[in-house]
């Protein structure tokens, strides 16, 4: 009997806000760059690539490539999809001081 297996895809189970800030939360503590790039693109393919691309002024293939975990996106990329994402970086200290 030969068992027939399909890839797996994140993006086919995120389709919930909070199951989105999970897989991005978990992705940033990794402290990859490039893991948190690749899963900024799977939110992003999730939510819509040809949307997120237009709402921040890029070409589809050319988010696809900056966010595919082998490029090296600019902060400013990284933070205009996140906007588009409706997600947002928050400073948090790591040092167990408080930040006032």
């Amino acid at each position: 009997m030969v068992m027939k297996t399909t890839p797996y895809d994140s993006a086919e189970y995120l389709d919930t806000d909070e199951g989105i800030e999970e897989y991005i939360v978990a992705a940033f503590e990794t402290e990859d760059p490039a893991f948190i790039a690749y899963s900024l693109g799977v939110v992003a393919r999730a939510q819509n690539m040809t949307r997120i691309a237009k709402d921040i002024g890029m070409s589809r293939s050319a988010l696809y490539r900056a966010l595919s975990g082998e490029g090296n996106p600019e902060f400013a990329t990284i933070a205009k999809v996140m906007k588009a994402l409706g997600l947002k970086i928050v400073p948090a200290r790591t040092d167990g001081r408080d930040a006032a």
